[in-house]
């Protein structure tokens, strides 16, 4: 099964694709999507849409996971993120199959074993899971987690 990975955000988004058969992992493609500040806000939303619809696209999933939003105090940012979300879901029901949202604390702790674990342990376990020998970037390891999640989640 192939698991795409998405960790939304409105200036970078993580990417991650893995294979899953059973209980091995291996990764397929990790990345980010960069967006520049200088854009105006709807020209950032047409470029994360088009940049992940190619992705996607060059990936051919089976299954979608993406990171629901975490936002504790700022809802100015939750917006903009919300918007970004809204883009990511269209691109990924453009796909035609599953997809599953989870929130952060559901991420962390399939992959990490605490629902408060940190940035740099998510990139530890993302690491060790894949056997991978370096750390990614925190976005794409964020995005892997989000399909290791699912994995597990299918696995049950």
């Amino acid at each position: 099964m192939l698991i795409f990975g998405i960790d939304p955000g409105s200036r970078i988004t993580g990417f991650g694709v893995i294979e899953y058969t059973g209980k091995e992992y291996k990764l397929r493609e990790s990345g980010l999507i960069r967006l520049s500040p200088r854009l105006p806000f709807v020209q950032r939303l047409q470029k994360l849409y088009l940049d992940l619809t190619q992705k996607l696209q060059e990936n051919t999933p089976d299954e979608i996971a993406v990171e629901d939003i975490f936002c504790r105090e700022n809802v100015k940012t939750a917006l903009t993120i919300g918007h970004a979300r809204g883009g990511i879901l269209l691109a990924a029901s453009q796909m035609g199959v599953p997809i599953a949202e989870y929130s952060p604390r559901e991420v962390k702790m399939a992959v990490v074993g605490s629902g408060r674990a940190s940035k740099g342990q998510v990139q530890f376990m993302v690491k060790t899971i894949l056997g991978l020998s370096e750390p990614l970037p925190a976005d794409a390891a964020d995005a892997l987690a989000v399909a290791l999640c699912h994995a597990h989640k299918v696995e049950l």
